[in-house]
């Protein structure tokens, strides 16, 4: 039995020992490594081996969205499987789109994460069917792109860390940018959604679902 070998990036450890109890019981699937944030990825891939990478999107500091460079740059041999808390109708096509090969949430049942492991090592993309509805809808007519569909991942980040009360200071920190950097990303997203203050911001990011 040829084994899958799995690297988990996530920062909740209820969440990693759930995924470690479940994966256990499938001898073929092993997990090789983790680690909890994209700065973490750097040192806890070295010597590390991956078939398959689990990714989150609300990790700290930088989004998962904005570590899938990282992710490819340091396993270029591996297959990307977001899983995350945010629903699918939310993130998973531009998952996809950014070049990840699958989208599971964390409320679905542990099979439906291992078949997509599988299908995914398997070299093919795992699909919900509300996710294959999604794509289908973008092939089939040019619909018009939702405000949060315009925004970066960089962008993303920015907005995600002011709807959590981060102080300008505290997101350059977490980001590596300058206060000024930071700064210029808050008038570009309250330019982009036509918005003025940063409660509009919060309130718009609490009804997308972009914080948990």
């Amino acid at each position: 039995m040829k084994k899958i070998n799995v690297f988990m990036v996530d920062d909740h450890e209820l969440i990693l020992e759930g995924i470690r109890k479940t994966l256990s019981l499938f001898p073929e699937i092993v997990i090789t490594g983790e680690a909890r944030s994209a700065e973490e990825l750097h040192g806890e891939a070295v010597d590390k081996s991956a078939d398959i990478i689990l990714l989150d999107i609300d990790l700290p500091g930088r989004s998962g969205f904005e570590a899938l460079a990282d992710v490819k740059t340091l396993f270029p041999r591996a297959r990307v499987l977001f899983l995350s808390m945010f629903p699918e109708d939310q993130f998973a096509v531009r998952a996809l789109k950014a070049g990840a090969h699958g989208y599971v949430t964390k409320k679905a049942v542990a099979q439906e994460l291992v078949d997509a492991i599988r299908t995914i090592a398997a070299g093919k993309k795992y699909l919900s069917p509300g996710v294959e509805q999604q794509l289908l809808q973008e092939i089939g007519y040019n619909r018009e792109r939702s405000p949060l569909e315009t925004l970066s991942d960089r962008e993303l980040s920015v907005l995600r860390l002011i709807a959590k009360g981060k102080s300008a200071g505290a997101i350059a920190s977490q980001l590596s940018l300058s206060v000024n950097t930071v700064t210029t990303y808050r008038r570009r997203l309250l330019k982009k959604l036509d918005m003025k203050t940063n409660a509009e911001l919060v309130r718009f990011a609490l009804e997308n679902r972009i914080i948990i």
